[in-house]
């Protein structure tokens, strides 16, 4: 913990300000001490319910996913080739029957060998209806998995996906069969295994993981072995406290570092500071079905066009989030392949248009609400300024992504403030058809939307795939059902005896990482 020098009420310059001062001695020494202990710590905000891979879908999930598991599958993210991972090769018998050749000589952490049993295994273990899977989207195009021999695996699709690949690179990992089974999931939640460049070796409910380089990685992965021993990643809700762990040198690491921070802490000394676009994108979630009451205001379209009026896009995007931020229109990320931004119906920041909708809509003066959010509560305060302005009183929950999820599923929320980062997929199929095709995350429900997306989720014709996104997109933001905000950018600090490279998917692959 930072030392009692730190006074973390402060406002965030003054408290800059302070850091810089009380840490320069400190830092003389401190910075280094992970470096010489060859254990790399990364801080994040957030922890995942469960560090199943399958079983949560937060962001620390999924860089923990890639940490200690491999997929069959690899996406190089300069080039977007797909090159062998856990399969050596693979060819379509048919549009719906993929053959896959596995690698032999893998093992577990454990020592277990990696066989077509383990793929086998996964595959009709997360297809099946008791499996407890959070995000359904990611493997329901699976029918199930065979095995033709001890390394070689044929697997069946409902239907053709000609996002296959892109899902088989990213969250499709491989688990051991023999173990899983031995274990289920609440053990494997609490001592998992994968083949992957690290494996975990604890797991701190509230705290964090600890993870240590699998010197039995094998030699082929295209990922190659880690330059660095040890990973510890850290739960650290607070970003202050973040910060002041930085920078005395008990973490390496950090991300999601307010811009104004950023910008400040370019300039102090052993710090290094990364900024960009990322995938994911902010969004507000509407109750257009009124399942949070019967009588809410937003069953109302124009109490849906109201709210997207209402928000000061521009703003939040240019003087909020910055680093490459860009205010956004569209129920994707623009650069998702079938992302159609001139589809979109397009609402300008314009509050006297808002207001005129709400008194179309019989709310004259407004009306009182609650707003759910799980992450950046100054964003999520500054769009309740923002709705405030046009009338609307909206009270804010903040609450654990998990207990969020709950609450949004369960038709509690009128408002959600949520993010989507398409688990690094560049596919529209990762985050419209997530949120529209039907399943436990579709709030609105509707039939029409549900058609188009499953048209383009499943045909092999890009320009068909194509056409019905956009006609999916037109109506989703047409009805307003979402409020889409901006693109995030993602500020990175850290010490900079480390070498890191930052990714626009939002993915730190910690795997490439080194000590300079």
């Amino acid at each position: 913990m930072p030392t009692p020098c730190f006074a973390l009420s402060r406002p965030r310059l003054a408290l800059l300000n302070t850091l810089l001062a009380c840490s320069l001695t400190a830092l003389s020494g401190a910075a280094l001490a992970n470096k010489a202990d060859d254990t790399l710590v990364y801080a994040s905000d957030s922890e995942p319910e469960n560090v199943s891979p399958y079983h949560n879908n937060l962001r620390e999930g999924v860089i923990l996913a890639h940490l200690a598991w491999d997929t069959l599958l690899y996406r190089d993210p300069a080039s977007g080739d797909y090159k062998p991972m856990l399969a050596t090769d693979w060819q379509w018998e048919d549009p719906t029957h993929l053959l896959l050749h596995l690698r032999k000589g893998v093992t577990f952490h454990n020592g277990d060998p990696f066989t077509a049993d383990d793929v086998v295994f996964t595959f009709n273990y997360v297809t099946s209806p008791d499996s407890k899977v959070v995000t359904r989207q990611n493997t329901d195009w699976i029918d199930h998995a065979e095995k033709v021999d001890d390394f070689t695996v044929r697997l069946v699709l409902k239907k053709p996906f000609p996002a296959a690949f892109e899902y088989l690179s990213g969250p499709t990992p491989i688990y051991p069969a023999k173990y899983f089974q031995k274990v289920g999931l609440e053990g494997f939640s609490k001592a998992p295994i994968g083949t992957g460049p690290y494996k975990i070796t604890a797991v701190l409910s509230g705290q964090g993981v600890n993870l240590e380089r699998n010197d039995n990685y094998f030699a082929d992965s295209p990922i190659g072995k880690p330059a660095i021993g040890k990973l510890k990643f850290e739960v650290i809700p607070d970003a202050d406290t973040r910060i002041a762990q930085l920078m005395t040198g008990a973490v390496d690491w950090i991300w999601r570092v307010p811009s104004d921070q950023a910008d400040s802490m370019k300039s102090m000394p052993n710090l290094e500071v990364l900024s960009g676009e990322t995938m994911r994108v902010g969004y507000l979630a509407l109750d257009d079905r009124g399942t949070s009451s019967p009588d809410s205001p937003f069953k109302n379209v124009k109490v849906r066009e109201a709210i997207n009026y209402a928000i000061n896009r521009d703003a939040l995007a240019n003087e909020l989030i910055r680093g490459g931020s860009q205010p956004l229109y569209t129920p994707c990320f623009p650069q998702q392949f079938g992302c159609d931004t001139e589809a979109a119906v397009k609402y300008p920041y314009d509050p006297a248009k808002a207001k005129e909708l709400l008194k179309e809509a019989g709310y004259p003066k407004g009306f009182e609400t609650d707003i759910y959010a799980y992450r950046e509560r100054d964003l999520a305060e500054a769009m309740i300024g923002d709705l405030r302005k046009v009338g609307i009183t909206a009270k804010l929950h903040y609450l654990t992504y998990a207990a969020l999820r709950t609450e949004q599923r369960a038709g509690k929320t009128p408002i959600v403030f949520q993010t989507w980062g398409s688990f690094s997929v560049n596919d529209v199929s990762a985050f419209t058809s997530v949120y529209f095709n039907g399943g436990a995350d579709d709030q609105a429900q509707d039939p029409q939307v549900q058609q188009w997306l499953a048209a383009a989720d499943t045909s092999i014709d890009p320009a068909v795939r194509k056409e019905n996104y956009s006609k999916a997109i037109a109506r989703i933001t047409k009805e307003a059902y979402w409020a889409p905000m901006f693109s995030y950018s993602s500020n990175y600090a850290f010490n900079n005896e480390l070498n890191f490279k930052a990714y626009a998917d939002e993915l730190p692959r910690f795997y490439e990482a080194s000590w300079k």
